[in-house]
Order: structure tokens, then sequence, then C-alpha cells
């Protein structure tokens, strides 16, 4: 939902939430910091030390080293050499310990909070993800995350090194010059923060949607990539060569209109710089010609401002940098910042104690956002609410699942079937009314012991990229060879993955391409078995199977099914004639039970779906 006004201004900046999400680091942060400093005072010592060679040369006996005593001119040469090599030895010492913590905290950093925002995003409920792109998430996940490592490595020490000697410039031409020179050689640096400031502001929603862009153009690859069967068997490659070329198209506009922008920022500095540097090499140098200050401090003073100045023009870079990273880092933090809706109970769920009893009580369920057209929900209110238009797929359904038996839910397509899966596991959260497992409230049930408890296998399988072992195993992930092989024969699985090119070793391909529908739905039957459920839910588990693959999955179905509460959702119904009880739903709501020879004795919906099916009508 988008921000109101007034959220967005009391909103914290970018910057603030990365410092807020960096807490934990702060040590780390202390001592970079402080090495940075202490390395840009080194290397702002060399121009001093040839103002002190420089006075030596002029002053002999009266330089630096002979206020100390120090006479010979020889003498005092061979002192500033060694200070010199003490001095670059602890410069170089310096910057190897601000590069390294820098970039070690760029690194830690960047992991932690790509995990952290992994981590949340697995505790998200489905809307989210139906609402925001894979391509999307995947951008927040590692292109927004990389551009905050990118400004930690860099651009965080120059802004502090930057700091560090404006600070001892300022005072040490207080200390050395006369007050005009001072301010006309100091002159242009408030010109110069209030430009980079105004352009930071003007770059912010640039880069901004920048950001946008790039999410768009990833959302359309990663869709893309995914569907590639589908880009092929219809021949729209060059349709979607021509919608990616568009996106890419509008990413680059969007970068080009930061560019523009940005790009001027550095010979407007130029400027400023120029300003500040002759005033001093004019002003400051009638004072030296007059006595008024030393050429040795003069000459450092000259080095100090272009040192200094010079690298206000690179400073022009950083900002570029940190204005995207803060663009990303806004994205990274409204992720991490999304309410987790569905909040785990306290009640453990031990799996050996649990009989499978489930209750359904007066449950009604809306998906938010959705439109449908209201002549085909005759029955079912409809909501209106602040995120959008819903309508209730489950009105008021109240059933019960007695422990140890199989029952099944039918109906036609839309009518709430894989609805309610999808509440039992608590993917969704119900609008009102309850669920219980043995007469416990699933909301009070920690959602691990819940989701541990229930085996699902949908009509969607999805196997990982990697060896038919590793997905037989996936959730029981210490699984010996001989409980995965025994899983796959229970299965009917172990004689065809004995004809792959490497048995169990074989690799399936990502979500499972190189197998058939029938294998892949054999491997999560599997899986399934490994994971010995009491509750075993069967979501449409062979509707894209042949016959002779229907007829093994039913064999194995028959065999797990066994003294386990068992919800078979199907549309063929020759799959579940032999189910205790079968449940008719139309509309989100229960119209009919009963035993399949009952059912078919009323005379109702499901004697209507039979017929149809059995070839009769």
């Amino acid at each position: 939902m988008a921000s109101t006004p007034n959220q967005n201004f009391n909103k914290p900046s970018p910057f603030q939430r990365l410092l807020s999400y960096t807490h934990r680091y702060r040590q780390k942060i202390y001592l970079a910091t402080i090495f940075s400093i202490l390395n840009t005072v080194l290397d702002l010592a060399p121009p001093w030390l040839v103002g002190v060679a420089v006075d030596i040369l002029v002053k002999k006996e009266d330089s630096l080293f002979g206020n100390f005593g120090i006479k010979d001119v020889v003498l005092q040469f061979a002192l500033l050499s060694l200070l010199t090599i003490i001095i670059w030895v602890f410069e170089s010492l310096t910057q190897y310990l601000y590069d390294n913590f820098w970039r070690q905290l760029s690194q830690n950093i960047q992991h932690n909070l790509r995990l952290d925002a992994y981590n949340h995003l697995q505790e998200l409920e489905l809307a989210y993800f139906e609402d925001n792109s894979t391509g999307g998430l995947l951008s927040i996940l590692n292109d927004d995350i990389n551009q905050l490592e990118d400004f930690l490595n860099r651009g965080a020490n120059e802004i502090i090194q930057v700091t560090t000697s404006m600070v001892i410039l300022i005072g040490g031409a207080i200390l050395i010059l006369p007050p005009i020179i001072t301010l006309a050689a100091m002159l242009p640096m408030p010109f110069i923060l209030w430009g980079s400031l105004a352009y930071q502001k003007r770059l912010e929603p640039r880069y901004a949607d920048v950001r946008e862009k790039v999410s768009i153009l990833n959302s359309r690859l990663a869709n893309n990539i995914s569907g590639i069967t589908t880009i092929k068997s219809f021949t729209a490659e060059k349709y979607e060569s021509g919608r990616l070329a568009a996106e890419s198209e509008a990413y680059r506009k969007s970068n080009n209109k930061a560019i523009k922008l940005s790009s001027a920022f550095i010979p407007l500095i130029r400027m400023l710089v120029l300003v500040g540097f002759t005033a001093l090499l004019f002003l400051g140098g009638m004072a030296a010609y007059s006595g008024k200050i030393s050429i040795g401090n003069y000459s450092v003073l000259l080095v100090l401002v272009q040192r200094l100045l010079w690298p206000f023009v690179s400073l022009g870079e950083t900002f570029d940098e940190y204005q995207r990273a803060m663009a990303s880092c806004n994205r990274v933090m409204d992720l991490l910042d999304t309410k987790i809706n569905i909040i785990t109970g306290d009640v453990a769920l031990a799996g050996e104690k649990i009989r499978g009893k489930i209750e359904f009580e007066n449950v009604s369920f809306a998906y938010q956002n959705l439109e449908f057209t209201p002549s085909l929900l005759p029955n079912n209110e409809r909501v209106t609410s602040e995120s959008g238009v819903s309508f209730n797929i489950i009105q008021n359904l109240s059933l019960h699942i007695p422990a140890g038996k199989t029952i099944a839910i039918v109906g036609s397509t839309g009518s709430g079937k894989s609805t309610l899966v999808k509440l039992l596991l608590r993917f969704y959260e119900i609008g009102s009314g309850k669920i219980t497992i043995d007469g416990v409230d699933i909301q009070r049930l920690n959602l691990g012991d819940l989701r541990r408890s229930i085996g699902l296998v949908s009509q969607d399988v999805f196997l990982f990229h990697g060896t038919v072992a590793e997905n037989i195993a996936y959730g029981t992930f210490d699984a010996m060879d001989e409980a995965i092989i025994n899983a796959a024969k229970i299965a009917e699985a172990h004689d065809f993955i004995m004809r792959l090119p490497q048995k169990y070793e074989t690799i399936v391909g990502e979500r499972g391409q190189k197998l058939s529908g029938g294998q892949r739905q054999r491997i999560a039957i599997a899986r399934a078995v490994m994971k010995n459920p009491p509750i075993l839910i069967l979501d449409e588990a062979t509707s894209a199977v042949d016959n002779e693959t229907e007829a093994a999955i039913q064999r194995s179905l028959e065999r797990i099914t066994v003294n386990r509460t068992t919800i078979a959702i199907a549309h063929r119904l020759s799959t579940i004639r032999n189910a205790d009880c079968i449940y008719v739903m139309e509309y989100g709501e229960l119209v009919e039970s009963g035993t399949h020879e009952e059912l078919l004795g009323k005379n109702g919906i499901y004697t209507n779906l039979w017929q149809v099916q059995s070839g009769v009508r």
C-alpha cells in the first residue's frame, strides 16, 4: 500500500535507517573511522615536511629544528629524513588498517543484510509474493545490497578523510595566515558544501527511479527465463525481445537523467576550487613576499589547499555513489520493515503425539485485491477495505476430519478447495472462525511444528536444482541413503530412478525440468514419505499424469495413507471414490458430503460430476 504524505514525512532518511541497522558494528566502525582520520593526518604531513625543508634552506640555524637547539643543517636534514620515514611507515600502516577495516565491514554488512532480508522475506505471507515479482525481490537481495557494499568499500572513507582534511587545513590556515587571506582561501568551501547538498537532494529521486527501473527490468528477465518453454512454443521470441528492449530503454533513460545531473557537479566544483586556490596563490604570495608569513609556511599552505580542494572534485563522485547507495538502502529497509502478519504461536506440537483430528469451524476467508464477477459468486459477501476490493472465497465453512481417516474434497475450479489447504498450513490467515488440530487452535501452535506435521503433495511439484536423492531428502536433511531408497520404493519411484544416468545422483535440473511430470510427482510423494507427517494433503496429486503413472501413484498413496489423516483434493473422482468421506464444494461452501455411493444416491452436484467424467453425459 502506498505511503501517505504524512507517513513519508515521518519516515527516517535512508542514512538514518542504515545507521540504525549497523548499530551492531559500532565498535568496528569507530576503529575504521579512527584509522581513516589518522591516515589523513599522516597523509597531510609530507607538505609540512616540505615546508620545514624549505625553512631549513632559507633560515638555516633559525629554522624549526634550530629553535630546538639543533643548529647543524646536515643534522637537521638527517632528522627530517628520519621523521619522514617514520611518518610514511605509519601512513602506510594506517592505510592498510582503514582499508582492511572498511572492506571487511562492507563485506560483513552486505552478508548479514542479505541474510536478514532473505530470512525476513521467508517469514512473510504468500500474499506478499503474489504482489511482488520474483525479479524485483532478487533485485533487492542482489543489486541493491551490492550497491551498498560498493559505497561502504570506498565512499564512507572518502567522506571522513575529506572532512578531516578540511578541519586540519582550516585550523592550520587560521594559525598561520592573516584573517583576510584565510577568508579568501576558504571562501569556496561553503559553496562547495551547499552545492553538494543541493545536488544530493536533486539526485535522490532520480536514483530512486533508477532502482525502480532496474527492478522492473530484472523482473522481466526472471519471468522470461522461467517461461522460456512457453516463449519458444508460441514463437514469441521477437515479441519478448521487444518487451525487454522497452524495459531496458526505460532503465537507460532513467540512468541518463541521473547522469546528466551528476556529470555537471564536477565542472562546477572545479570553478569554485579555482577561486580558492588562486586567492591563496596571489594573496599568500604577497604575504610571503612582504615577510608576514615564512616561505615554508606559504609552500605548505599551497600544497595543503590543493590537497583539500581538489579532493572536493572527487567528492562529487562519492556523493553520486552515496545517492545510489541510499536509493538501494531505502528498498532494502522497506523490505525489512514489511510487517510479518502471520505470527507463530507458543504451543509446541510434538509430531509423534498428533492424532490428526482437524476441525474447520465457521471459517471465512477472502483474498485481497482480486476482481471477481459478483454474478459468479451469488452467496458471497462483497468486502471493501482500504487495501482494495475482495470477495469471500470461503464462506462460514465448517468441516470435520476425523483422525486417521481419508477425506476427499471435490468441486469445480475456483470453489475454494486448495484455499482450505493454504489456510490449514497458515500460508494465509483466516478472516473469521477457527481451525483446530486435535482441539488446539492452529493460531496458537508453533508455526514450525504445525507445518512439520503436515505433508503436502501438490499438482505443481517444485524440485530444486540438485540430485534426485537431495530432492527426496529435502526437509529431512540428515536422511541416510537406505531411508531415501526405501521412500522411493514406497512412492514407486525407485525403478525409474535406477534407469536414470546417475541413478539417485542424477541432477534433475531447475524445477526438475529433466524429469517428466509423473516422475516429478513420484519424487514429491517420496519426499512426503521421508517427512512421515501425521497429516497428509494430496492437492490434485494425479491431475497431470497418464493412466499408467496414475495407477502407480494410486498404489503408493494407498500405502502411505494408512493410519494417517489424509485430505485428498481431486478433479478425477475415480482417484477418491474409496475415501471415508467426500465433501463437495461450490462457491466457498460445502454443499454435499458422504461416501461415493451415498453421494451418487443424492443425484446432486457430485452425481453430475461423476456422470460427466464417466462418459454417461
